[in-house]
């Protein structure tokens, strides 16, 4: 019997291919935008460097003392001298300090969120860690003058009593915790949401049948991380660490606030004293004539450079590590 296809249903009409013109046109637009954003960017850093170099030239051609090894900051003085050997080390010292203590503790909150605990708790608690990456520096310093540097003297105390033989938690000198040790306590109690954050949301990206693959073949729970979690969420780890040491190299007011400066380098990191860039400027900035504007300007320039040279040097880590990056999962 033959088969009839009168009532057969009609074949869906084709669509209509989109107009070559109107795809050119939002294309063409797109990259203009785009491209127009990348050179805005590097015109703002270009002009930013040429205006720190600028000032800075007029404040170091009048320098009498060597600008990196100075341990004396008085640019209004007859002659003026100044140099930033005490605040390049305690810019360092006290961001890695902060390293020190916060990465760890970072990584750790991140995989606990991300794989270990339940979601009814995982949801309150990142939102918490993500709520105190929005504190204002200065609440953290309030806080950091009112309740860390009164707590931390038993804490120095300790250090001292049981690890002074290390010479760098030796006390020689009596006085509150406003100290570099105090302030890198600070600064890691601050980057660790950053730090936290970014690391949870690499580790949630790691492919899920990584870890079935796993758990198949019978590996516990930190042999999964050790071997899936960890290795695809090391560059992402590594970025988040930059951005922290990032925040904590040019951190001003809490430093300020809790700090004791001083123009006086020593490894005995619980003694009072001592001074970063950020710091140095917010505090002498009102009070600088013409060239003390300057000479700050100048120890701004090489906090300029040391924050490139950080972020270059991260961008080479991640870039030698592809294998680890994830982009070939």
């Amino acid at each position: 019997m033959a088969i009839t296809t009168d009532n057969a249903p009609a074949p869906p009409a084709a669509k209509k291919p989109r107009s070559a013109g109107t795809g050119r046109a939002g294309d063409k637009i797109f990259l203009g935008l785009s491209r127009g954003s990348g050179i805005l960017l590097l015109v703002i850093m270009a002009s930013i460097a040429v205006f720190l170099t600028y000032r800075a030239s007029l404040a170091l051609s009048v320098n009498e003392g060597n600008f990196l090894t100075t341990f004396d900051w008085n640019p209004a003085g007859d002659p003026p001298t100044f140099g930033i050997a005490v605040l390049l080390f305690g810019t360092i010292v006290s961001s890695v300090i902060a390293m020190v203590i916060a990465v760890p503790i970072a990584v750790g909150i991140a995989l606990f969120i991300s794989h270990y605990a339940p979601r009814r708790l995982a949801a309150p608690l990142a939102y918490v860690v993500d709520l105190l990456a929005a504190v204002p520096s200065i609440i953290y310093g309030i806080w950091g003058a009112l309740f860390l540097v009164p707590y931390l003297e038993g804490l120095n105390l300790w250090l001292d009593e049981f690890l002074g033989w290390t010479y760098v938690f030796e006390k020689t000198e009596i006085g509150v915790a406003r100290s570099l040790f105090t302030v890198g306590i600070l600064l890691a109690i601050m980057i660790l949401p950053i730090v936290t954050s970014v690391s949870r949301e690499v580790f949630l990206q790691v492919p899920r049948m990584n870890e079935e693959a796993a758990l198949a073949l019978g590996a516990t729970r930190w042999e999964v991380i050790r071997l899936s979690v960890l290795p695809f969420g090391r560059s992402g780890v590594i970025s988040a660490s930059m951005l922290g040491l990032g925040r904590a190299l040019g951190e001003t007011m809490a430093v300020a606030t809790v700090l004791s400066p001083s123009f006086v380098i020593s490894l005995h990191l619980l003694n009072p004293g001592g001074g970063t860039f950020a710091q140095n400027i917010a505090a002498k900035f009102d009070e600088a004539n013409e060239l003390g504007r300057d000479a700050l300007i100048a120890s701004g320039l090489v906090l300029f450079v040391l924050t490139l040279l950080v972020n270059g040097a991260a961008r080479l880590i991640i870039a030698r590590r592809k294998e680890y990056s994830g982009a070939n999962a």
